[in-house]
């Protein structure tokens, strides 16, 4: 199956969750067999040579490849969930994002230092929560982290915020961006 495939299954929902924004509704995606596989399959085939011991999904989309891809790769995966949805005793960490703050949190035992981090999300745009999980995996000094998601929109330069010991990957990404904010991107994906 070819990205471009892939990409003509994905559903675009306008207008949700407010005006102007073009949302990329990656359920899509997770309920179509051949679609889940292929992305599933993709990623394996990026990360099975790193050395991964732990997957991190962060909440909530990034909880389903996220798992798969753990399973795949052999790897434990960890939570990375909004406040008061964690049992045991947690972490955390306030970041910004773009129309306000929010918090993360993970058990505090999920990570150790002997650990090889893939942090995984469904979307990158702006950066905040993908970046608010990276500073808080380096938290626990697991011996390398790296940050994947399935689809980066690039007109957001992103990945630029992050730091260089914490390499970004993206499947699927947007090519000629021409939306300065999310909120008002109306192009479609390109890979």
């Amino acid at each position: 199956m070819s990205k471009q495939t892939l990409i003509s299954h994905l559903r675009n929902i306008p207008d949700y969750p407010m005006e102007g924004v073009q949302f990329k509704d990656v359920t899509s995606w997770f309920m179509n067999t051949e679609d889940l596989k292929e992305i599933v399959d993709s990623l394996y085939e990026m990360y099975k040579d790193k050395g991964i011991t732990k997957v991190c999904g962060v909440e909530s989309r990034g909880f389903i490849i996220g798992a798969a891809l753990a399973y795949r790769l052999g790897a434990g995966f960890i939570l990375i969930r909004k406040p008061g949805k964690l049992p045991y005793e947690k972490v955390s960490l306030e970041y910004k994002k773009e129309y306000g703050f929010d918090r993360i949190e993970m058990h505090k035992d999920s990570i150790t230092t002997d650990d090889t981090v893939l942090i995984h999300d469904d979307l990158l745009a702006t950066g905040g929560t993908l970046l608010a999980a990276c500073e808080l995996v380096k938290t626990f000094k697991p011996k390398k982290v790296l940050v994947n998601c399935i689809i980066e929109l690039t007109n957001f330069h992103a990945k630029e915020k992050f730091p260089q010991d914490c390499p970004v990957d993206s499947f699927i990404f947007r090519k000629n961006p021409v939306a300065t904010s999310i909120w008002t991107s109306r192009v479609p994906l390109y890979t």
